[in-house]
């Protein structure tokens, strides 16, 4: 007997003849004109790989009908995904000012100028335009730098990490690094101290306890093996109780009097006093120089508000030493990097902090930010599906910087009448463009002040789909 295969329902012949031909959904209107905007090849894999489901589920549960229209907008949706950037924009309103999954410290609108000029053009990276001979790189942050911090030089390697790592593999490779135990830091990425110590080469002598080192430990360490003296700033822990550590001043006697190299590793680059808004104990590269420090290492997109770098400051001795490391090309940042650094340093210069979003949103005072909240408060409260409340709650610095440290702000709390707080969350973050909230105690919680104010109406429009 002739097996003969069904006309209709699931594996339908027939429903399997009626999927039109690749070429006959690219020739649709729609179709075409997507073509021009995200390019042929995005079309035509789109395209295949919209039919190739369709079949799977014919011959699987079948389908009710089959339309052209409908699977020409789904080639549509499909190819504008497919040709969307991956890395895009977001509004953050989780609080967290230098939030690293979020790409830390937003550049200043200065930095993007400068940073376009530069880069949609031929530029002087490399070339003394006074001597009409070829130049070096360091020196458009050298100089401010300079007249910012005080340092003799100062270069811009890609993170803090890999400064730590040059610097040590040049001033100590295959001698000794002195540091306190209470300072073997994790950095973030299970990225540690000791193991940047033991990649650079250089051998590590601890000293001290986890919480109490004197000056007298890394005294008896000394040795003739020794180059280094190191210190270490805990950017993101804090030890408190029974602590104790040597001032500044006594660790850069110590390595004066033994004619070793005196290194701070201070990390998240507080170039300015944060103490008006209770941030006390982050020190400033300015002030470690002048103590004495030789070298002074911290990083770009945390508390100085650039772009990711590592930036290393101080005495022009080491620093040359540095800078003739063959690791140093290899570590080294490009025009872009530059333009935006050298860009936020002149802000700094200027007395502009203000136009550096980070420092702009550590500096907002709770009430600025309620009355931002209360505004917003009002719109949302229009749409009966939610219940809006003003509540004080704590910003935080966050990307490893002053721990245990807030900020006082106001938050939006928000519920919905058919939405939980996690589910509200969700739909938040898979929006257009996506928003980063947080939940607590059963309610959304949105903080402005990481929050642009040219942002609130995307805010206020993805809440509104929330409430049809």
């Amino acid at each position: 007997m002739e097996h003969s295969e069904p006309e209709t329902g699931p594996g339908s012949t027939a429903q399997l003849r009626q999927i039109p031909a690749v070429n006959e959904l690219l020739r649709r209107s729609a179709v075409r004109d997507l073509e021009g905007r995200v390019g042929r090849r995005w079309v035509v894999e789109c395209t295949r790989r919209v039919l190739q489901r369709l079949r799977e589920q014919i011959v699987g549960e079948g389908v009710a009908s089959i339309s052209l229209e409908a699977l020409e907008q789904e080639v549509v949706n499909e190819a504008e995904a497919a040709a969307r950037f991956s890395l895009e924009p977001i509004v953050n309103a989780s609080g967290v000012v230098l939030h690293t999954n979020l790409g830390r410290a937003p550049l200043a609108r200065e930095a993007i100028e400068h940073l376009a000029d530069v880069s949609t053009r031929y530029s002087n990276l490399e070339y003394d335009l006074e001597a009409g001979a070829r130049g070096k790189r360091d020196v458009h942050t050298d100089r401010l730098f300079g007249q910012l911090l005080g340092a003799e030089k100062t270069l811009v390697v890609n993170n803090n990490a890999a400064a730590v790592l040059l610097a040590l593999n040049t001033l100590a490779e295959g001698a000794e690094v002195v540091v306190s135990r209470g300072e073997l830091i994790e950095i973030g990425g299970s990225f540690r101290i000791p193991e940047v110590c033991a990649k650079s080469g250089a051998i590590l002598r601890e000293v001290g306890t986890t919480n109490r080192t004197r000056i007298a430990d890394y005294a008896e360490a000394v040795s003739e093996r020794t180059r280094v003296l190191l210190r270490v700033h805990p950017s993101n822990f804090r030890i408190v109780g029974f602590t104790e550590r040597p001032a500044l001043e006594e660790f850069v006697a110590l390595a004066q009097r033994h004619q070793l190299v005196s290194m701070e590793d201070q990390g998240s680059g507080c170039l300015v006093d944060l103490s008006p808004q209770g941030l006390r104990d982050e020190p400033t590269p300015a002030a470690s120089l002048t103590a004495g420090v030789d070298l002074v290492t911290f990083s770009g997109d945390k508390l100085l508000g650039g772009p990711q770098a590592g930036i290393l400051a101080g005495r022009r001795e080491p620093l040359e030493r540095i800078r003739r490391n063959p690791l140093f090309r290899a570590l080294r940042v490009d025009k872009l990097t530059l333009a935006a650094m050298e860009a936020t340093v002149s802000l700094y210069l200027r007395g502009k902090t203000q136009a550096i979003p980070a420092l702009r949103m550590i500096q907002l005072t709770r009430e600025a930010i309620r009355q931002r909240a209360n505004r917003l408060a009002e719109q949302i409260s229009a749409h009966a599906q939610f219940s809006v409340r003003v509540q004080d709650g704590e910003s935080v610095i966050g990307g490893g910087s002053t721990p245990a440290q807030t900020l006082p702000t106001a938050l939006l709390a928000l519920t919905h009448s058919r939405h939980s707080a996690q589910d509200l969350e969700g739909l938040l973050r898979r929006h257009s463009p996506p928003i980063i909230a947080r939940v607590e105690e059963g309610a959304l919680l949105l903080d402005l002040r990481t929050v642009f104010e040219d942002q609130e109406e995307a805010l206020l429009r993805a809440l509104e789909t929330m409430a049809e």
